[in-house]
């Protein structure tokens, strides 16, 4: 009975630890969260936010398939919010415990991935692109042909996101289909691209941000607010929008099914939802965000920054990427199999 006692004590202990009043657990994409907005929002509640990273949509959606997690908040992108939605994962937010949801701009609130927003809040947006260290490479940077058909000056020093749908996606815009596509032949093309490049890429990493800046990599695929903060730590690095095509994403706050903070979760969403607040998470991540009047609060040097400001002649490359059907996601985790070989 003793022994029961204990494990029963410790069991409850242990539930506590992530129920407990005051505390909050997100899971959010690595260096995108920033200290002084998890700072503000404590003094102001009081409530403690715990930031667990990953790095790719999957190892998100995996592990919170998986149950057991302890997160409260996940950070999905566009493309994957309809599949946390349908698979139950996420549920419906109370517009009424949200203030402030009359903030996001209207552009953002009847998006095709999440309709009237009834389901998550803007967190930032932004491009997937190339980004390269000029005084290494002086060639063209506005193709994907940088990394699936490796200049000379790049070899064995390009570095590839791991975020699947992003790099399979670019390499089949690069041999002439489009996303999400099932016809065979297309993602035959796109994975023998991506097959005969890799043998010329240093490595699949997602700590692009630190590494560049410091010169360890000569470029790599990677998000356009990182390739800003790359820029301002090492001026040399230059962003550049695959004219064949690139993705546009939306990173979106949702709340768990499972979650066990949930007054906690809502304070946050209505938080992030202010525009002083919203600017504080762009001016740390250096990426767009979806709430209106945060461009005052917003740093100078973000208003006309190339990473931020898509070049006129780059915007009809950029597109958000549509959900996956089934077959396409089966195909496409089929080539990144193959390619983490």
């Amino acid at each position: 009975m003793k022994r029961l006692l204990t494990a029963t004590a410790l069991l409850m202990a242990s539930t506590g630890i992530a129920s407990a009043e005051g505390v909050l657990q997100l899971y959010n994409w690595g260096n995108y969260t920033s200290p002084e907005l998890l700072e503000k929002f404590k003094a102001e509640t009081g409530i403690t936010v715990t930031v667990t990273d990953y790095d790719a949509n999957d190892t998100a959606l995996a592990k919170i398939r998986a149950g057991g997690h302890g997160f409260d908040l996940v950070v999905p992108s566009a493309n994957y919010v309809p599949i946390f939605r349908d698979e139950g994962l996420i549920v419906e937010l109370d517009h009424s415990r949200l203030p402030h949801i009359g903030n996001i701009d209207p552009q953002w609130v009847d998006v095709a991935w999440d309709p009237g927003r009834k389901f998550s809040i803007p967190w930032q947006w932004g491009s997937t692109g190339i980004v390269v260290n000029t005084k290494v490479y002086g060639g063209d940077i506005n193709t994907s042909s940088v990394f699936l058909n490796v200049p000379d000056e790049l070899k064995g020093k390009i570095n590839v996101t791991p975020e699947m749908n992003d790099i399979v996606n670019l390499a089949i815009w690069y041999v002439g289909g489009e996303a999400c596509t099932e016809d065979t032949e297309v993602l035959k093309k796109a994975r023998d691209a991506l097959i005969a490049a890799k043998p010329d890429w240093l490595s699949m990493d997602y700590g692009a941000t630190e590494k560049m800046s410091n010169n360890d990599w000569a470029a790599s695929v990677y998000w356009n607010g990182a390739a800003m903060r790359i820029r301002l730590a090492n001026p040399d690095v230059a962003y550049g929008y695959p004219r064949e095509g690139y993705p546009l994403f939306m990173d979106s706050v949702a709340l768990l099914k499972d979650a066990q903070n949930v007054d906690e979760a809502y304070k946050f969403l209505d938080f992030i939802l202010q525009p002083e607040n919203a600017a504080m998470i762009s001016s740390f991540a250096r990426y767009a965000n979806g709430i209106s009047g945060s461009e005052e609060f917003m740093p100078e040097d973000m208003k006309t920054a190339p990473e931020v400001i898509i070049p006129e002649e780059f915007k009809a490359a950029g597109h958000f990427l549509p959900t996956c059907s089934p077959k396409a996601q089966e195909y496409m985790t089929a080539i990144w199999t193959e390619l983490q070989k």
